[in-house]
């Protein structure tokens, strides 16, 4: 019988330390084996020439139906600008208490917002919201205590105001132990 994990899927390139990072943090905070797979899809099928975004609903939906043996949780992993079509653009989305996550780089980059880049803060930011929307598809909705990754974030600063782990109320919900390695 397979080991139940949680797949991090990546679609584009994302370099192994970046990945192995974001895994482990994510490991840690779920306490489940975390794997790495990469994955291809049709991105165009997903564009909106309008907005010139990606639809995160559709990408989630496609994100949801790959299936890994064993995996209990899929999060996508992409560097695209998604949207939801209520909200002008997103971090990531998750299906709550469900099976799948996505989450963008796109808008996490300095650069994006007139400041020198920083690698080492958009791993960060990246971690977070990876393990912000991992954390939904466990249950978890919006948090109001401000450190708690489960806050929501509408701007990339209330991004770097939290904490890169659940609040105890967030992880008493999930019934999840800490894993510490």
């Amino acid at each position: 019988m397979t080991q139940q994990h949680i797949t991090l899927i990546s679609f584009g390139y994302f370099g192994k330390h970046f990945l192995e990072h974001i895994a482990g943090a994510v490991r840690t905070e779920f306490g489940f084996p975390v794997s790495i797979k990469e994955s291809r899809l049709d991105l165009s099928e997903f564009f909106d020439p309008g907005r010139r975004q990606y639809e995160g609903n559709k990408l989630l939906h496609a994100v949801g139906k790959i299936t890994y043996s064993g995996s209990v949780k899929n999060i996508g992993l992409f560097s695209v600008d998604l949207f939801i079509p209520i909200l002008t653009y997103i971090f990531g989305q998750a299906v709550l208490n469900g099976h799948a996550g996505i989450a963008s780089l796109y808008r996490l980059h300095n650069e994006r917002y007139g400041m020198a880049a920083d690698d080492s803060l958009l791993l960060e930011r990246f971690t977070k919201e990876v393990i912000h929307e991992t954390g939904h598809t466990f249950g978890l909705i919006h948090c109001n205590t401000p450190d708690c990754v489960m806050h929501s974030s509408t701007y990339v600063e209330d991004i770097d105001q939290k904490n890169m782990n659940l609040c105890s109320r967030c992880r008493n919900h999930t019934g999840l132990p800490r894993q510490y390695q």
